[in-house]
């Protein structure tokens, strides 16, 4: 290149280096427990973050939202939705609880099941999720349906089937070995519930999953081009069957560890539950778009779901302003989403 050349050769920008989507997401999440603090001296006289309990209770309550939204990460990946997740729960709640209750315990019927308790009832929710899991799978890709319609369907057909199973009415007096599970832990001082551990636990794996992993590397392939990848010879069908088979046994784990928790089951347990895990999903970075969503985003997206409502709690608003709130949540990390992808575009 000649000197002429370079003198009229435009001059390269400094290329900018771009925080890590997780980075962004925990910055929010930074900002929003700060905002809370300061609301909380100004409103409320006291401090959001120096009680321990509080933060204790925050993660306890997410976790069993987390699960969720580990599985329904996965489904809206490969451009789907799960709107069944919710009522999985309060089916798997009711199944689960039924065989772990005082007055019904199989050990007495079958001493030889001793050794395994309480495998039974957690092996009775799991199987739930994999029923509805499997129910999904084939609908949507066997038949055709669209994943919100078939899902809306198994959706309202569970729950009716939560509560046909004990003609609407609780189970309580669960045994002292199944609601173990909701138990916590003292670890360095701080109380850690066990299926907090759990869900850190299913989120890792899932992490694994996606990132290194064949399983994973399909399913970001199908949300991001479905043809592209009936060419490249991946079993579109079959692998969707195998991602909604996962979220339906994660919701079926969190249905389980929600009646360990309350030591008791109803039929309307996890309702709305869906739209948290979708909301803490999004939130979390996954595009409803398909092809783009990371598990450690999500969990920070569960994480700040948990803080921004425990926080309306601690400021005393009303439920139904949470409500709405959340609504306006989950619109503004859509809005947000369509935006970067049409910046993407356009760039």
């Amino acid at each position: 290149m000649t000197l002429l050349q370079d003198a009229t050769s435009p001059a390269k920008a400094p290329k900018r280096r771009k925080l890590s989507s997780e980075l962004s997401i925990l910055g929010v999440l930074v900002g929003i427990a700060l905002i809370f603090e300061v609301l909380g001296w100004i409103f409320v006289g006291s401090s959001f973050l120096a009680n321990q309990q509080r933060l204790s209770i925050i993660i306890l309550q997410v976790s069993v939202i987390g699960i969720i939204a580990v599985g329904m990460t996965q489904v809206i990946i490969t451009s789907g939705i799960d709107l069944s997740a919710g009522s999985v729960v309060g089916l798997a709640a009711m199944a689960s609880a039924s065989l772990a209750q005082s007055s019904t315990d199989m050990r007495a019927v079958y001493p030889a099941l001793t050794d395994l308790w309480p495998i039974w009832p957690i092996l009775a929710g799991l199987f739930v999720g994999l029923l509805i899991g499997t129910i999904n799978g084939l609908l949507i890709a066997k038949t055709n349906i669209p994943p919100f319609i078939a899902t809306l369907g198994t959706m309202v057909a569970a729950r009716g089937l939560a509560k046909w199973y004990t003609n609407g009415q609780p189970i309580a007096l669960l045994t002292p070995e199944f609601t173990w599970l909701g138990r916590s832990f003292n670890i360095l001082g701080f109380p850690l519930p066990l299926p907090v551990i759990i869900f850190l636990v299913v989120a890792f794996l899932g992490h694994i999953a996606l990132r290194y992993t064949r399983y994973g590397k399909f399913t970001y392939a199908i949300g991001a081009n479905p043809q592209a990848a009936r060419v490249s010879g991946i079993n579109i069908g079959a692998h969707l069957i195998k991602v909604y088979i996962v979220c339906g046994l994660l919701s079926g784990l969190a249905g389980v560890v929600t009646a360990a928790r309350a030591a008791s089951a109803q039929a309307a347990m996890g309702t709305s539950y869906e739209l948290d895990a979708i909301a803490a999903a999004v939130i979390g970075g996954t595009s409803l778009a398909g092809g783009v969503g990371r598990m450690t985003g999500t969990v920070i997206g569960t994480i700040i779901l948990g803080v921004m409502m425990s926080g309306f709690t601690f400021l005393k608003v009303g439920s139904y302003y949470q409500e709405v709130i959340k609504g306006a949540i989950i619109v503004l990390a859509v809005a947000v989403d369509q935006y970067r992808r049409s910046r993407k575009t356009k760039a």
